[in-house]
């Protein structure tokens, strides 16, 4: 296990780039940030946390992701699924060869885009997926976030997957054992449960997104929300099984993310909602819940239902809804899988990428 300070790269600077970057900081490390959306204005940041974490941070800014990426004992990205290509578009022209990568809250099979990119310029790198974030909260401003969790066990694989010990390690040394290695990347693939949880909230509450209202997020996740929550997690669960791996319910999940007592979701969430911290829901469909999560999550489980034989039929009445609701099909927004050619794979080939990367194509 590594126990010395490594300076990380963390590119994204949104509640999960700064929050991440707060927990390596506070735990002896050396974070440094880059923003895929903007220059840097200064060399250096303040960074302040609240909530699950109370630390002060001097994090140092880098200009350029180049800039980030020199010296770094590994590269965190942490920014929204809809910025991956064009993020890992640019990582992948400065990755040093074995230089550890990390996807945090890993949607889409990103791993396997960015082991493409790694491919096509001969170079070997470790890829580590993780099913969540470590932390989840929200950007109160440029140099300030507030943790609302900090997870007990977050899952990850690697690509290739006979790295997996070493990127274990790896995660390990930066955020303690809190991590739990699964079988490969498509176990990690479908253990990421935002994107049904939040196709659940922004289906059933989308007036209130639409008009503007002010509304907690837990108090609005009523039992029969619950049951849709459930239901969509059933499908989910069915399609790993068919693929042979294990992930964690969303009762698990729920438990281990916000150390509430597991039984049926809506009880659950009504431990939440008597939290002072219930967070403000979305209050626009110009909302992550939808046009993240709804392309780079659930169009990936309804292609791997497809797949294997047993089609996420919610999932994909979810997304159809969705698209009907915002007017155009969010599907077609999702720019990585038309690249990877998921939609007409053979799955034995798929299973060989998935475990060993591109380069086994």
């Amino acid at each position: 296990m590594l126990t010395t300070p490594l300076r990380i790269a963390v590119l994204g600077a949104g509640p999960i780039g700064l929050g991440t970057a707060a927990l390596l900081d506070a735990r002896g490390h050396r974070p440094v940030l880059w923003s895929p959306r903007g220059a840097a204005v200064s060399r250096s940041m303040q960074l302040t946390a609240e909530g699950a974490l109370q630390h002060t941070a001097a994090v140092e800014i880098a200009s350029s992701c180049a800039e980030a990426v020199a010296g770094a004992a590994a590269v965190l990205v942490a920014v929204p699924a809809n910025a991956y290509r064009a993020t890992l578009d640019t990582l992948a022209a400065c990755l040093h060869p074995g230089q550890p990568v990390l996807i945090s809250g890993h949607l889409s099979l990103a791993a396997l885009y960015l082991s493409r990119l790694l491919a096509e310029r001969g170079v070997a790198a470790p890829i580590a997926a993780w099913g969540t974030t470590v932390v989840s909260g929200r950007r109160l401003a440029p140099d300030r976030v507030r943790l609302s969790s900090i997870r007990a066990e977050v899952d990850v694989a690697a690509v290739p997957q006979q790295a997996g010990e070493a990127m274990l390690d790896l995660c390990r040394a930066l955020f303690d054992d809190r991590f739990r290695l699964r079988d490969g990347l498509v176990a990690i693939a479908l253990s990421n449960a935002n994107p049904q949880n939040h196709l659940a909230i922004a289906l059933c509450n989308v007036t209130r997104m639409e008009k503007g209202e002010a509304w907690r997020q837990y108090a609005n996740i009523t039992p029969a929300v619950g049951r849709f929550m459930e239901a969509l997690d059933a499908e989910r669960l069915n399609v790993a099984e068919a693929f042979g791996v294990e992930v964690r319910s969303l009762r698990r999940h729920f438990h281990l993310s916000f150390h509430v007592p597991e039984g049926p979701v809506g009880d659950m969430m009504a431990h939440l909602a008597k939290r002072p911290d219930d967070p403000l829901a979305p209050a626009t469909l110009d909302s992550r819940y939808v046009l993240e999560d709804a392309p780079f999550g659930l169009h990936v489980t309804a292609l791997l239902g497809r797949m294997c034989g047993r089609p996420a039929v919610l999932h994909e009445s979810g997304l159809n809804l969705l698209s009907a609701l915002y007017g155009y099909d969010l599907a077609a927004t999702n720019d990585i899988v038309p690249v990877l050619g998921l939609e007409n794979m053979p799955p034995a080939l798929f299973a060989r990428v998935a475990s060993e990367g591109w380069a086994a194509t």
